[in-house]
C-alpha cells in the first residue's frame, strides 16, 4: 500500500467545498428535530417510536465512525468523500419517498452512514491538505463555522421547511446538495493514491468488531428512555457493545496492522480530547433539547418560530469560528483556547437557563444565545484542533475517527441522561411543572460543560517554536502537543 501523504488541496474553493459537505452533515443531525410531529402523524409512529427517526440517524453514523475512518486511510479519502455524499444524497430521497415507519428509519441509518465515511474522509483532507498552523487553523475554523453553525441552523430550516412545504422537504433538500458536492469533488479534490488490490492490511477483523460494539452502545443508548434502562433491548445491547469494544482492544494489541493504532489512545492529548468532546458534545445536544422544549411547550412557540429563535445562536457560532477561532488557535494555542471555549459555553448555558420563565420572552433568551453561540463556536473547532494536531498523514482519517466516534456516543449519553434529569418526577405537563425539569437538565448541563473545562487542563501547553523545521520523525512522536502558536 502506497502511505504517501495526501497532495494539497487546491486552495479557497476546495476550503468551500469541505466546509459544505460538514453543513449537510451538521445540518441533517437536527434538521428532523421539529418536523417530528408531522412525520408520526403522517406515517403512524407512536410518541415513542418517533424517536427513532432521530436515533437511526446516530445508530448509522456512530457505528460506522471507526471503520470510515480507518477506510479512508487505505482506501483514501477522495473516495470515501464521494461515496458518502453519494450514500447520503440516495438515503434522502428514499427518506423523502418513505410511506411507513420501517423505510424511513433505514433511510435515516443509511444517512447515518454515509456521514460516517464523510465526516474522517472531510477532516482528512483538511489536516493532510493545510499546513500546521495558521493555514490550517484558518481552515479548521471554515469548517468549524459550517459544524457548529450548521447544527444550530438546523432547527431553522426544519421549521420553515416543514411549515412550508412540508416534512418531506427536510429530506429532499439534502438530495441536489449532496450530488453537487460529489461532482465538484471529481474536479477540485486531488486524486487519492493508487491502492493494491484487495482488502490486504485492512484489519477487517477489526471493522467488524468496532462497527458492531459501537451500533450495539448507541442502539442501547438509543432505546434506554423508551424501553427503559434494564430492559434487555437497552441493557442487553449496552453489555453486548462493551463486550464487543473490550474484545476489539484485545485483537487490536494483536494485529500487525490494526484498525485502530491503540499507542494513540494512549497518547494522554488524544485521550484528554475524546473525554472533552464527548462531554461537549453530550451537553450540546442537552442544552439544544432544553431551548427547544422550552420555546414550544412553554411558551408556545411554533415549529417555524422555534426555528428563528436558533438564529443569534446560529450567527454567532458562525462569526466566532471563522473569525475568532483561527486568531485564538494562533496566539494561545489548543489548551488556553480549548479551556476558554469550554467554560465560556457552561456560563452561556447557564446565563440561557436563568432567563427562562413561565411568562418569559425571546428577549430574555438572547444574552444566553449569544454567549453559549461565541464560547461553542471557539470550543467545537478547538476540540478538533486538538484531535488532528501531530498526528501522521497516513493516521489522519483514524484520528478523526476515534474523536468522532467519542463525540457521537458522548452525545447519545448526554442526550439520555439529560432527558431522564428533565422528566424526573414530573406528575403533570403544566408549563411550570415543564419549566422546572428543564431548568434542572440545564444547570446540570452548564455544571458538565465546565467540568469539561476542568479536563481540558490535562492537555499539554504548546511547545516553543523551534528555530528550524522539526524533523518529520520528531512531528510524528510528538503527537498533539497543541497548534504552536
Amino acid at each position: 500500500m502506497d502511505r504517501a501523504a495526501p497532495r494539497p488541496v487546491r486552495g479557497g474553493l476546495t476550503l468551500a467545498l469541505l466546509a459544505f459537505t460538514q453543513l449537510i452533515v451538521a445540518l441533517d443531525y437536527n434538521i428532523v428535530y421539529v418536523a417530528l410531529p408531522d412525520i408520526g402523524s403522517a406515517l403512524g409512529f407512536t410518541s415513542q417510536s418517533v424517536q427513532w427517526v432521530v436515533s437511526a440517524y446516530a445508530v448509522g453514523l456512530g457505528g460506522l465512525l471507526l471503520f470510515g475512518g480507518r477506510a479512508v486511510d487505505r482506501i483514501g479519502a477522495r473516495r470515501m468523500f464521494m461515496l458518502g455524499l453519494l450514500l447520503y444524497g440516495i438515503a434522502s430521497l428514499a427518506g423523502g419517498l418513505a410511506t411507513g415507519t420501517g423505510t424511513l428509519v433505514a433511510a435515516r441509518a443509511v444517512q447515518g452512514a454515509g456521514g460516517a465515511l464523510l465526516t474522517p474522509a472531510t477532516l482528512a483532507l483538511i489536516y493532510g491538505g493545510f499546513a500546521e498552523g495558521p493555514e490550517r487553523n484558518r481552515a479548521l475554523g471554515a469548517w468549524g463555522m459550517a459544524g457548529s453553525g450548521g447544527l444550530a441552523a438546523g432547527s431553522l430550516l426544519g421549521g420553515v421547511l416543514t411549515n412550508y412545504l412540508g416534512w418531506e422537504s427536510v429530506f429532499f433538500v439534502n438530495v441536489p446538495l449532496a450530488l453537487g458536492a460529489a461532482a465538484a469533488a471529481v474536479w477540485l479534490l486531488p486524486a487519492d493514491p493508487p491502492r493494491s488490490a484487495g482488502w490486504g492490511g485492512f484489519d477487517l477483523p477489526g471493522a467488524v468488531l468496532a462497527t458492531a460494539g459501537s451500533v450495539l452502545l448507541v442502539f442501547g443508548l438509543a432505546s434506554g428512555p423508551e424501553t427503559g434502562w434494564g430492559s434487555v433491548q437497552a441493557a442487553g445491547s449496552l453489555a453486548a457493545g462493551a463486550a464487543l469494544m473490550a474484545l476489539l482492544l484485545v485483537v487490536e494489541s494483536r494485529t500487525r496492522d490494526p484498525l485502530m493504532p491503540l499507542r494513540l489512545l494512549r497518547t494522554r492529548s488524544l485521550a484528554t480530547t475524546m473525554a472533552v468532546i464527548a462531554v461537549f458534545q453530550g451537553t450540546l445536544g442537552a442544552g439544544y433539547y432544553v431551548f427547544t422544549s422550552y420555546l414550544q411547550p412553554v411558551l408556545g412557540y411554533s415549529s417555524l418560530e422555534a426555528g428563528l429563535a436558533f438564529l443569534p445562536l446560529t450567527l454567532t457560532c458562525m462569526f466566532t469560528a471563522v473569525k475568532v477561532v483561527p486568531v485564538m488557535l494562533g496566539r494561545w494555542g489548543v489548551r488556553t483556547t480549548l479551556v476558554t471555549g469550554m467554560f465560556g459555553a457552561a456560563a452561556g448555558i447557564a446565563v440561557l437557563v436563568a432567563g427562562m420563565s413561565v411568562n418569559g420572552s425571546f428577549w430574555a433568551l438572547i444574552p444566553g444565545s449569544l454567549i453559549w453561540g461565541v464560547f461553542g463556536g471557539i470550543a467545537f473547532v478547538a476540540l478538533f484542533a486538538a484531535a488532528g494536531s501531530g498526528i501522521a498523514p497516513e493516521e489522519q482519517g483514524v484520528a478523526s475517527g476515534v474523536a468522532t466516534s467519542a463525540k457521537e456516543i458522548g452525545g447519545a449519553m448526554g442526550l439520555a441522561a439529560f432527558v431522564a434529569i428533565a422528566t424526573a418526577g414530573a406528575t403533570a405537563s403544566t408549563p411550570t411543572d415543564v419549566l422546572d425539569g428543564l431548568q434542572t437538565a440545564g444547570w446540570v448541563a452548564a455544571a458538565v460543560t465546565a467540568v469539561g473545562g476542568l479536563l481540558a487542563l490535562v492537555l499539554k501547553r504548546p511547545a516553543p517554536a523551534p528555530e528550524g523545521p522539526a524533523p518529520v520523525s520528531e512531528e510524528i512522536t510528538s503527537s498533539l502537543e497543541g497548534v504552536k502558536p
